[in-house]
């Protein structure tokens, strides 16, 4: 079955900015190079200590076209709009940034805050961070959507990693040992739109990285272990699992890169523990064209213990007891990442053991456009 003519025209938005940007592979430097240079707009004000005032932002949209035997789902819209501003004083850092939704009316667009925090770097090179920022963990949740490879994080993430993302709390992260990182947290769950401390119990986390320099085997690498550990509680606002255990890596090659996650998830509640794997290799064709490619699979120590993902859960909304998910795009990097388009298509299907209505299988495509500055 193809898309729908109302598919296609959501489709056109992105794909007339591909047209119209893609030229600029072909641009002389200095053409390319005026197109980057509108990204300067972001800088309001420096000073020769290093003091600074940017904007930053980002803006997404997607367009998206889903056929199962479930059913069909399609959509045009804005998946994200954050708008806020960054600055460096007297060696801290202060970043105040808030989520609106566009797909309201203006009145009603203002979502929360995201960023809202200060964060300072010490002698030692360890940053310490307070107040609300991004509590990432998992291959995907570590990653800022910004720099995705994919339009959506792998839906391993998405069952595992607290997708609110951004909570009240304390981070510090350091280097050490010539090729080791470690990365620290303590957070409420308080699921408060702005800064909250008192609604819910709190979350920990560690990470522990170790990075590679070139060899024969690689260009570069890094394999981290994160740890959660959530406190069982009615008003939180993360997933129902009290230890996550996730084993990421990334590795480069010459053109070649890999992505991989391997995830625990200890449920509580009516959540049952969950597991999973993601293998992703990717191919840079040159500066400009990427091509992705991606499996997962989820598996549930009980009924009804995954979830689907983000526009296949607008089919589905029901849950199932085990995932697999083949996906395959390309990614065009008009400024890096900061103007990219992505295309990709995928297959999915799930399990759903107590037929209660969580069976799944059908496949999508999704285009989305992703700016920030």
């Amino acid at each position: 079955m193809s898309p729908p003519a109302s598919f296609n025209s959501a489709l056109g938005p992105c794909i007339f900015t591909l047209l119209a940007f893609a030229p600029s592979c072909c641009f002389a430097e200095e053409q390319q190079s005026a197109f980057q240079s509108a990204w300067d707009v972001a800088e309001l004000w420096k000073n020769d200590d290093g003091d600074y005032v940017n904007l930053s932002g980002r803006l997404q949209q997607d367009a998206a076209w889903f056929d199962a035997d479930q059913g069909e789902f399609e959509d045009l819209l804005w998946r994200r709009f954050r708008f806020g501003f960054k600055s460096q004083f007297y060696g801290a850092t202060f970043t105040l940034e808030a989520d609106f939704n566009l797909n309201d009316s203006l009145s009603e667009s203002y979502n929360r805050l995201t960023d809202a925090n200060i964060a300072w770097t010490l002698g030692t090179g360890a940053t310490i961070k307070v107040l609300k920022q991004s509590a990432g963990f998992t291959l995907d949740g570590k990653t800022s959507s910004k720099k995705l490879l994919t339009p959506q994080r792998n839906n391993l993430t998405n069952n595992l990693w607290f997708t609110a993302e951004y909570f009240s709390g304390l981070s510090i992260g350091n280097s050490f040992a010539e090729h080791w990182t470690y990365y620290a947290g303590i957070f409420s769950s308080d699921p408060e739109n702005e800064i909250g401390f008192t609604k819910a119990g709190y979350f920990s986390f560690l990470e522990l990285g170790r990075t590679f320099s070139a060899n024969d085997w690689m260009d570069n690498g890094e394999v981290r272990l994160d740890y959660v550990y959530n406190k069982e509680d009615d008003n939180a606002g993360t997933r129902d699992f009290g230890h996550i255990t996730s084993l990421n890596s990334h590795f480069h090659k010459g053109q070649w890169g890999l992505r991989t996650d391997l995830a625990f998830g200890s449920g509580y509640f009516e959540q049952p523990d969950v597991f999973g794997l993601v293998v992703m290799p990717f191919y840079d064709h040159n500066e400009i064209v990427q091509t992705v490619m991606r499996y997962t699979y989820i598996n549930s120590d009980g009924d009804n213990g995954v979830r689907l993902g983000r526009y296949e859960n607008r089919i589905e909304g029901d849950r199932g007891d085990e995932y697999h998910e083949l996906f395959a795009g390309v990614n065009f990097f008009l400024n890096e990442h900061k103007f990219k388009i992505h295309v990709g298509a995928q297959y999915a299907m799930m399990d759903d053991d107590a037929n209660d209505g969580g069976e799944y299988q059908g496949w999508g495509i999704t285009s989305a456009l992703r700016v920030y500055w």
